[in-house]
């Protein structure tokens, strides 16, 4: 359940907005990051206090890439499979070797809750190809040393 002190501050800034729609993404997102990811009872409480209909949540939680309806790691790795990606010489094998070396497959959690890697259908960052964004932070020109050594980075600060 949501602590009742975010509630009051949301309800404060949707009376002062006046329309709460032009909030719906703002706190979707917030609410995830509470819970961790946009959960079913997430999506009911998010409706409720914005006073929409729960199937508009959802028609929205699963048109953006960055809101969650499965719970994800603790280190969301977004992959940018746009064209311009997947046209930079190696993408496929970098692609292979992340998911060897975190040992799941696109769209999967790893085991220990710690990483979850997901396409994304363009980051931006074409001049930095092949890229991939870890919850907010990007990483571009990547190999597969680099992505190795993000990794290890990540896992010492756990």
């Amino acid at each position: 359940m949501l602590p009742e002190t975010y509630i009051n501050e949301v309800e404060k800034r949707l009376r002062r907005t006046g329309r709460p729609r032009e909030m719906v993404i703002d706190v979707m997102l917030e609410v995830q990051q509470f819970y961790g990811w946009f959960s079913d009872e997430a999506l009911e409480q998010t409706a409720g206090l914005l006073q929409m209909h729960p199937l508009e949540l959802e028609e929205l939680a699963t048109f953006y890439n960055y809101i969650y309806r499965q719970p994800v790691g603790k280190y969301v790795i977004h992959v940018c499979d746009s064209v311009i990606c997947q046209m930079t010489a190696g993408y496929e094998s970098f692609v292979e070797h992340m998911q060897e070396k975190l040992g799941i497959q696109m769209g999967q959690t790893t085991h220990d809750g710690l990483f979850s890697l997901l396409p994304v259908c363009c980051l931006g960052y074409c001049d930095l190809a092949p890229a991939l964004m870890i919850n907010q932070t990007v990483y571009g020109e990547l190999t597969a040393e680099k992505f190795d050594q993000i990794i290890e980075d990540l896992r010492r600060e756990k």
